[in-house]
């Protein structure tokens, strides 16, 4: 029954998540599924960020809140599986897709928890340029209250959740979230399963650091590993690696041709990704505006908040 329902959690995680995970939707249309795991864990998802869910006697403890107009809608769904409120709250980084829900969550009691970087960037007005959008700084109330800068463990509902820290990769403040026990690991943005990564360059992003990220993933995963993406279906161990692998290779690519001292357009022009695009390339982010995302932060002054 648990192999039946997760495999059938894995076409669903991809039917809802390859529209823009940064776009606003049709909020009154969105539906969060909720997909079990192991035992009292489960991934939420339907908009915005994949969610992890822990629950059990300790209360439930949430891995990133989803866009804040969900917030409600994921705080029933939480109720049809947990009869004790979110108490803990992890964020995997600062995007609003994945931190919306906090300030609601704050208000009902839960205590919200990020690397010390993405406490900052959430204070600060910022720029996103894929989707031309001014973020202004969150409210008071969705702030983390606890931030680190290293590695920190969890012993909540029987379970050992260990977070790590790691360099800027999909942006500045990404961490990696392992559920020990049940050898789950949310690795956040550092993986949109089924399409090109965004990154954000504006807070430090760059594809460097997204395989970094990744090779330290993959030093936490087994071959029994279930891995929840930021975005896109729930993959395992092998999968994660082949998406490394082939964001190494555009990395690669892309690296040779800027030392050769090619522009941006042209380089878009030589197509790095072509035979990765049918596979990858069709979703929100077309291969031409990835590869152009690939340049910006590989030629970009490195200022992160560290």
């Amino acid at each position: 029954m648990k192999t039946t329902r997760w495999h059938a959690g894995l076409v669903l995680l991809l039917s809802v998540s390859l529209t823009s995970p940064l776009q606003a939707q049709d909020w009154s249309k969105v539906r969060i599924h909720t997909v079990p795991l192991a035992e009292n864990l489960y991934v939420l998802a339907g908009g915005g960020g994949n969610i992890a869910l822990l629950v059990g006697e300790d209360g439930a403890l949430m891995v990133d809140t989803g866009f804040e107009q969900l917030a409600e809608k994921i705080t029933e769904a939480v109720g049809e599986v947990s009869k004790n409120p979110v108490r803990m709250v992890i964020n995997t980084h600062w995007h609003f897709d994945h931190v919306g829900g906090n300030e609601h969550l704050a208000k009902t009691g839960a205590v919200i928890v990020a690397h010390k970087s993405t406490r900052k960037l959430m204070t600060e007005k910022r720029f996103i340029a894929v989707i031309d959008r001014e973020m202004e700084p969150s409210p008071a109330a969705a702030l983390p209250v606890i931030t680190f800068d290293s590695p920190l463990t969890f012993h909540w509902n029987g379970e050992k959740v260990d977070v790590f820290p790691i360099e800027p990769a999909h942006s500045d403040g990404d961490c990696l979230v392992f559920f020990r026990t049940a050898n789950v690991l949310h690795v956040g943005d550092t993986c949109f399963n089924g399409m090109y990564p965004f990154m954000d360059v504006n807070a430090a992003g760059s594809l460097d650091g997204m395989v970094a990220a990744l090779d330290r993933a993959l030093t936490l995963t087994d071959d029994k590993t279930t891995v929840i993406p930021g975005h896109g279906r729930l993959l395992n161990s092998v999968e994660l690696k082949t998406y490394r692998d082939m964001l190494a290779t555009v990395r690669d690519r892309v690296r040779a041709l800027i030392d050769q001292g090619k522009s941006r357009a042209e380089i878009i022009a030589e197509k790095p990704t072509k035979e990765f695009d049918d596979r990858w390339g069709q979703s929100w982010l077309d291969a031409d505006t990835w590869v152009g995302l690939v340049f910006d932060g590989m030629t970009a002054k490195k200022s992160g908040n560290r």
